[in-house]
């Protein structure tokens, strides 16, 4: 059986990363943050339900989550070039047809295009394209390209803005499509190398197989099991806050244009967190990183819902929290499962985790409105805390592994 297979030595892992990264920047950009600064125009501009019209975001993540398994088994067979190929194609199909669309149900339908344009190109596919070309040594580029996709929203919210003043919610779509296919397809195509296409396993090479990967792992399937639901609950828990963020500052006492600028320190927080990660991350094990996360996700939450004075700290602690799960999202599993299964776990870790995402906000919403968000930043509290626990649970489970080399 064909064992990972490095990237050509032409082609600096700087460049892989730099390419990967404009990939996701436009596509969250275009998908998970679309919503915050389109969907205000595409109400004013046709009268369809705000809630409808926010709700394709959440289409494009379970689609997004259905596909992931079969994604990672992909991207494990034949490396993730196509797959990526693939990704820009559909991104770009989906954000023409939401940008010419006549009806709220054409438009409702783009985002199930754009959805497999988010399930084939987004974190999860991108860390198992680097997981299949570097194998153990993906944990730099995973980092790596987590800094450039927390730009996302730095770079998009403003672009849309200037767009849709000038040109209008509907031409702003079609310039996103034309972006996708006149930038970063093409640069990830020059850039990401192909790898050569892995078989079934053979009688007698299962040995070549786990010599690339760590000492088998007791119990791995409780580990499987603890580390997709650490995923799937810190990932529901940041949908939530992220959509509501301004609802729960406000909650506080501050008032809305406040919150705005408390709000602008979410996403230099969570670079900063991440910058310091990619420096010292390489001396630990990664779950000390996903420990770090649960813990001041939590911390932070706590201190949000005691009406904490100095909420910039608030912001600044849970933010950091929110931000380093991504790279461990990425980094944990390889850590644990070996490079040779990656691709295909990280698939199925993607797909409760995406389903949960997609979920949330309207979770988030009904108990906001039911209860009001100090119950609902009390609920997501004891959640985080829970989370919290689970995560200890996982590290006592894997404790007597040794941690394996940076």
């Amino acid at each position: 059986m064909t064992s990972v297979l490095p990237a050509p030595p032409s082609i600096d892992r700087r460049l892989v990363v730099a390419a990967l990264g404009v990939g996701q920047i436009l596509g969250y950009g275009t998908s998970f943050y679309f919503p915050a600064v389109f969907a205000g125009a595409i109400v004013a501009d046709t009268g369809w339900s705000l809630g409808l019209v926010v709700s394709g975001m959440s289409i494009g993540l379970l689609v997004g989550g259905l596909i992931s398994p079969k994604v990672g088994a992909l991207i494990d067979r034949h490396g993730g070039r196509p797959v990526l190929f693939a990704s820009s194609l559909f991104f770009a199909a989906g954000l023409a047809v939401a940008g010419l669309a006549p009806n709220l149900g054409v438009y409702l339908a783009a985002w199930i295009v754009i959805g497999i344009g988010m399930g084939t190109g987004l974190y999860d596919a991108a860390f198992a394209t680097l997981g299949r070309l570097y194998g153990s040594a993906a944990r730099g580029p995973i980092t790596n390209l987590t800094l450039l996709g927390g730009f996302a929203s730095t770079i998009c919210w403003p672009l849309s803005a200037f767009m849709i003043d000038h040109v209008g919610w509907r031409i702003a779509c079609l310039i996103y499509a034309l972006l996708h296919l006149c930038l970063v397809l093409p640069l990830q195509m020059a850039v990401v190398p192909s790898t050569s296409p892995r078989g079934p396993e053979k009688p007698g090479e299962a040995g070549q197989a786990t010599t690339a990967s760590p000492a088998p792992i007791e119990n791995e399937g409780v580990i499987f099991a603890l580390v997709a639901l650490v995923m799937s609950l810190t990932a529901g828990i940041g949908a939530i806050v992220i959509v509501n963020f301004m609802i729960f500052l406000q909650a506080t006492g501050v008032d809305y244009a406040v919150a705005v600028g408390l709000g602008t320190l979410f996403g230099p927080a969570q670079v900063g967190a991440r910058m310091i990660e990619s420096l010292f991350g390489t001396r630990y094990h990664p779950i000390w990183t996903m420990v770090a996360s649960c813990v001041l996700m939590a911390l932070g939450l706590m201190m949000l819902y005691g009406h904490f004075p100095l909420l910039a700290v608030v912001v600044l602690v849970y933010a950091a929290g929110y931000g380093i799960f991504w790279i461990a999202r990425g980094t944990l599993p390889l850590a644990l499962f070996g490079p040779v299964r990656f691709p295909r776990l990280m698939g199925m870790i993607a797909f409760p985790s995406l389903i949960v995402q997609a979920l949330a906000p309207t979770a988030g919403a009904w108990l906001i409105e039911a209860y009001g968000p100090d119950t609902t930043i009390g609920l997501l509290t004891v959640l985080a805390s829970i989370n919290v626990v689970l995560i200890g649970m996982l590290w006592l489970k894997c404790r007597t592994r040794n941690e394996p080399n940076p």
